[in-house]
């Protein structure tokens, strides 16, 4: 189970509503830690409605210079995205030109990411209304959005290298 962490609850001022980070971690298996995951996205909450939230999320990603659905951008080769992620001390600090959130990591979510180097973010255009911030989401229900095909089309992909603080 993992619990997604709230980003934004002004969601009477932005289109976006209240956005949401949730990590998770593929399987490890002999020669892996696994994958390290994180997925942002909106509850549909915004001033205008979930439509308009997700026009809003899809511009706002078009603006750092993603596309939504076509491509893996990886950032150690494409440059010119606005995107950090920095792990350390059991959390992920994602930062975008839209979101800033420190989201707390599980050890195995840690191992991955320290191994690879790298963790894959999701940004959903679509809305997620039931996975509510501070609230446990058991794996079915992550496993059921985040292999949701159309989701999936409907989304920025990004490879994002992971830093550390430097002691």
């Amino acid at each position: 189970m993992t619990t997604s962490n709230v980003v934004s609850s002004a969601r009477s001022a932005s289109p976006l509503g209240t956005l949401t980070v949730i990590p998770w971690s593929s399987e490890p298996t002999a020669e892996s830690a696994g994958t390290p995951f994180l997925m942002a996205y909106s509850l549909g909450d915004g001033r205008d409605g979930p439509e308009a939230g997700q026009q809003a999320m899809r511009a706002a990603l078009e603006a750092m210079g993603l596309s939504v659905g076509d491509r893996l951008f990886d950032l150690e080769t494409d440059t010119g995205i606005n995107a950090s992620l920095l792990v350390e001390g059991g959390s992920a600090v994602l930062g975008l030109p839209f979101l800033k959130v420190q989201c707390p990591v599980p050890d195995e979510w840690q191992a991955a990411a320290r191994e690879s180097g790298k963790a894959y973010l999701i940004c959903s255009v679509r809305p997620w209304p039931e996975a509510v911030p501070g609230r446990p989401v058991d794996e079915a229900r992550l496993r059921a959005f985040v292999s949701d095909e159309e989701m999936l089309a409907d989304s920025a992909h990004v490879l994002l290298p992971v830093r550390r603080v430097q002691g």
